[in-house]
């Protein structure tokens, strides 16, 4: 019988954070692809776009003009999946079709009125006003009392259904935890019940004394390929001291949080030399007026491309009928991003 060898056998990996399983398959990276490929986005936009919807001073699909903004922009979403109406409602009887009427809000924050500037080529100071942003508008929703979660997160290029390219995110704030996040949230409860203290803190030190999937790091926040990632290149963005949201951010500790943003989205660039696509987002505690020693912030990065700028990792078959699989392990992903420089390919001289 050999001896097992993570690097080359499969085996299954825990998320602690999810309570679910992943099915790694590292011997499959080797296998030819002769399946679907996507167009890299290699169209230089312009500062301003007199179309778009999201530039200075431009009117939106609704008729209300934007103002020539300098920073950062918030408006409530024009086209909302969630809407801010009291409804009288009656639970049906049959159990087969429980509903509830869901109320919330959502937002859009333009990260600058640069058309073409995203969070990879913005620097350090302009990432700290979006995280400003971020905080205020925490605080601003989570403040009304039906709002229970407020989840920040940004879709970057087509690829994720990003339906207009100039650099934004999203806010969905509502009255229910969603799935994610309430799992999440049972999970690190009881953690945090078991061993007093936060499951990411322990999970840091030990990512740290381990240096195997470790991306970047400074004085308050660092970066891994989680253990138990999905994606090809998922990141983990997670703060060293242990906070329960944005709000807990010190001075320090916001600027070393914009220079984390700026880090990993450039070495995202860098990978194949392209704007890189990707859904990311901040989980950080409820908004339920509680205290929430359990919570710890930290943001994912869950990026889709795979073998270049036009091989892609699909999610179907027997992740949607099974559970999560990859091919190349979280610590070869964690070697190649890691070993990336920290200057955009674009600035970079001959």
């Amino acid at each position: 019988m050999m001896q097992f060898d993570r690097n080359d056998h499969p085996h299954r990996r825990y998320n602690p954070l999810l309570g679910e399983w992943i099915l790694v398959s590292p011997q499959r990276a080797k296998r030819p692809w002769q399946g679907q490929k996507e167009t890299p986005v290699t169209v230089t936009l312009p500062s301003h776009d007199p179309e778009c919807y999201l530039c200075a001073g431009n009117v939106r699909a609704n008729g209300i003009a934007n103002p020539n903004y300098s920073d950062c922009y918030v408006f409530d979403n024009d086209f909302a999946a969630l809407l801010n109406d009291e409804v009288a409602f009656t639970q049906p009887e049959s159990n087969f079709f429980t509903l509830q009427p869901e109320r919330g809000i959502n937002r859009v924050v333009c990260f600058s009125p640069n058309h073409s500037l995203t969070l990879a080529e913005m620097d350090v100071l302009s990432i700290e006003k979006v995280i400003t942003t971020w905080q205020d508008e925490y605080q601003t929703l989570g403040q009304l009392d039906y709002i229970n979660a407020v989840q920040i997160f940004e879709n970057k290029g087509s690829v994720m259904g990003c339906s207009n390219p100039h650099p934004h995110g999203q806010i969905w704030a509502q009255s229910s935890l969603p799935t994610l996040v309430a799992k999440t949230h049972n999970h690190l409860l009881q953690y945090y019940q078991q061993h007093g203290s936060t499951l990411l803190s322990d999970y840091v030190n030990a990512e740290l004394q381990a240096k195997e999937r470790i991306v970047f790091e400074n004085n308050h926040f660092v970066i891994v390929v989680p253990f138990w990632a999905t994606w090809p290149y998922e990141t983990l963005l997670i703060s060293k001291r242990s906070m329960a949201h944005l709000l807990e951010l010190t001075k320090d500790e916001k600027a070393a949080f914009a220079e984390a943003i700026q880090a990993i989205t450039v070495k995202y660039d860098n990978l194949f030399e392209i704007p890189f696509p990707y859904s990311a987002g901040i989980h950080q505690a409820p908004t339920d007026g509680n205290d929430h020693p359990e919570w710890h912030l930290h943001m994912h990065f869950y990026p889709p491309l795979l073998r270049s700028a036009s091989v892609k990792k699909f999610m179907v078959g027997y992740e949607m009928l099974a559970e999560a699989q990859r091919d190349i392990t979280p610590e070869q992903s964690a070697a190649v991003l890691r070993d990336l420089s920290l200057q955009h390919y674009k600035t970079r001289t001959l």
